[in-house]
This record gives C-alpha cells, structure tokens and sequence, in this order.
C-alpha cells in the first residue's frame, strides 16, 4: 500500500507547455468549427453542391490534413525544432478563414479548405510530438488526453457560438464565417508568446528529408501495427460533414444544425482526458476495441433512426467513440516510435489515415446518393468490424505504455 501512495505522490505533474498548447488548439478549434459546423450545409444550400461533392471535398480535405503532417513531421525531426512548424501552421489555418466567408463558388470553397487543412497537417505532427517531448512517458496518456479535451471545448464552443450568430445574423452564413477570424488569430498569438520548445535530448540523431528508408527500418513493428489498425479504423470514420446531412434529413433547420457538433463534441470533451489517463493504466488494445464497439453501435443507430431522439443518440456515441480512441493512438503511436523520430512517425501515421479517410468519405458520397444515407452508416459499421478483428489478431505489445 505505502508503494501505490509513494507512485501516486510522485507522479509528475502535466507541464505547463500541454496546458497552453491545448488552450492554442481550442482557440483554432473554436475557429474551424464556427465554420465547418456550417460549411456543408453552406455548400448544399447556398452553392448547390450534392451530397458526393460534400464527401469529395470533405474527404480531400482531411486526407491533405493528414497527408501533409507525413512531410511536416519529418522535417520537425530533421530541424529539431517543433515551434516554427507549428505556428506556420496555425497561421495558415487563420489566414484561409476569411476566404470562406468571401467564396462566390463551390471551387472557391474548395481552395480555401484546402489551404486550411494544410495548415493543419503543418501544425499537426510537430505539435504532437512537440506533446511527447515535454512530457514524462508515464503520464503521456494523460497529456494527450487534456490536449485533445481542451481541443474538443473548442470544438465545442464553435458550433455553439455558431448557432447563436446564425440567430443573430439571421441566418447569414458568411458574417458567422467572418467572427471565425478573432480566435484562430489569438490561438497564434499564444503559441507565439507562450511555448518554449525543450532541447534536443544529447544522442540523438536526425532524421533523414524526405522520408528516408533507413529512418523507417528503425521504426518497430508495434508501431506499424498501429499503423495499420489506424488505417482500417479510418475507414469507419467518414467526415463528420454526413452527421450534419443526417440531421438535416430529419428537418433541422440550417440555424440548428451545428447543435449536431455541440453534442458529439461535449461527450468528445468530457470522454478524451479520463480516457487518456485510463490509457495510462489498463489495457490499450480493449480500450480501442471499446472505442471500435461505440463507433459501430453509433453507425448501426444514425443507420435505423427513426426520429430525433435516435439520432442524438448516434452522435453523441460518436463523440464517445472518439473521446475513448484519438488521444489513445497518439499515444500508442508516441510510445512505438525513438524520440529523435516521432514528428516522422506521426506523420507517417497520418500518411495512411489520410489515405484511408479520402477513399472513406468519397464512399460515403457516392453511397449517400446511390443507396441512401442508411447505407453510407452500414458500411462505417462494417468498416469497425474490420478494425476489430485486426486488432484481435495482433500481438500483445499493444496492450501497455512502455516502463521506461
């Protein structure tokens, strides 16, 4: 007993860097959000897009988001320095935003995405491994899990600060996407006045740029495991955009909508940092099975509902699934990878979600218009299963946070 209580009083505390780089991403988050939470319905009803563009787009979207951290992550481990990346990034992210609220044309909307998730694939992969670097490993899950809480508030303030300027803007899409400029600026500004990054730990060697294979040999199978789960569970996870469609099918009015992103984002906030302290402690493979039942149980519900109530009831399993899995395989991906490595690891893992999360939002699309909205939800549970049974077959190396 005296042992636990002496661990307990000596487990170190989330340094002060986690805490301000969580503030920076909830500053951006509330940013984006004020605009995506409106954006598809913006292109549906305002530009006349499909529901297959919406996917197009969307998936292109993120894919660039994540694709870009692969390049951004290697060259944070070549330079050895996180910060610079990370508020070019950031700054990108601010300047698409007011290019939203001026777009006359769906290609507009278009390009103006597109810079805005470059942006954050430039941001992405230093700040994540920016996380682990000023973190102790045995309270890593914990910090990645505040971080993505105080993202996930943000997220959650965005559509709830978007619902109340549709009511004061009467409905005007592109004065909300101007009010999105004031906290993606200040997120800079915080990272700029409030970081500094640690120093390269003594021995460690540099990665190669581009990507060099030398650099991939020494990255352990359990990491490529990760890898791959990570890519079949991407496939289950298709834009949050065709949560927002969904909703509108059931006659919530362009006003409400972002009330879709206010409830998965609550339960996204509330879930992520317990989940992360849990990742510390339990088993990491049935804590991400958990989070694979939860997505299919969520999928299999916004498939069959019938009214309302049902399909508040799928986003907010939605936001539990992802509160229980995001922190969780930034972790796991943190603990496979050598320290000098990790912006290349997290990159390279985002390389293949990437991948993954175009091919799923462009056959969410096509589905959407073909067979109905019930079967793009179908196909994302099957997707789940899929993930499932890999992560069944693995090895147990992916059970437990390393000792050292």
């Amino acid at each position: 007993m005296k042992e636990l209580s002496s661990d307990a009083v000596a487990s170190p505390a989330i340094p002060r860097g986690v805490w301000i780089l969580g503030f920076v991403s909830m500053l951006m988050d509330m940013s984006s959000e004020l605009v995506h939470s409106l954006l598809p319905l913006f292109m549906v009803s305002t530009l006349g897009a499909s529901a297959s563009l919406v996917g197009l787009i969307e998936g292109v979207a993120e894919a660039t988001a994540l694709i870009t951290k692969v390049f951004s992550g290697a060259l944070s481990d070549l330079l050895g320095k996180r910060k610079a990346l990370t508020i070019f990034g950031y700054g990108l992210g601010a300047l698409s935003k007011p290019a939203f609220a001026l777009a006359p044309t769906i290609s507009w909307v278009f390009a103006a995405r597109f810079v805005d998730r470059v942006g954050k694939g430039m941001r992405g992969a230093p700040r994540d491994a920016l996380v682990a670097d000023l973190t102790p490993p045995e309270i890593r899950g914990a910090a990645y899990g505040l971080r993505q809480s105080l993202d996930t508030i943000g997220a959650f303030l965005g559509p709830l600060f978007a619902v109340g300027l549709m009511i004061v803007f009467a409905g005007d899409f592109r004065s909300v996407f101007w009010v999105a400029v004031i906290p993606g600026v200040l997120s800079v500004l915080l990272l700029l006045i409030g970081i500094r990054e640690p120093e390269v730990p003594a021995g460690c060697t540099k990665a190669r740029l581009p990507i060099h294979w030398r650099s991939l040999q020494r990255l352990s199978g359990a990491y490529w495991r990760v890898v791959a789960i990570g890519g079949v569970f991407t496939l289950a996870r298709f834009s949050e955009a065709f949560l927002l469609l969904r909703a509108r099918q059931y006659g919530v009015p362009d006003v409400w909508a972002p009330a879709v992103f206010i409830l998965m984002n609550i339960v996204y906030a509330v879930t992520a940092y317990p989940a992360g302290k849990l990742a510390d402690r339990l088993n990491r493979r049935l804590l991400l099975a958990a989070g694979l039942i939860v997505l299919m149980v969520s999928d299999l519900t916004m498939a069959r509902a019938s009214d309302l109530l049902y399909l508040a009831l799928g986003v907010a399993l939605w936001g539990l699934h992802m509160g229980l899995t995001q922190g969780l395989l930034a972790t796991m991906v943190a603990d496979a990878a050598p320290a000098d490595l990790r912006g290349t690891a997290f990159g390279f893992f985002n390389l293949v979600s990437g991948v993954a999360m175009l091919a799923a939002s462009g056959l969410a699309g096509l589905l959407w218009d073909r067979a109905g909205a019930p079967a793009t939800f179908y196909a994302g549970a099957i997707f789940s299963v899929a993930a499932l049974l890999l992560l069944a077959l693995s090895p147990d190396d992916l059970r437990e946070r390393p000792t050292a």
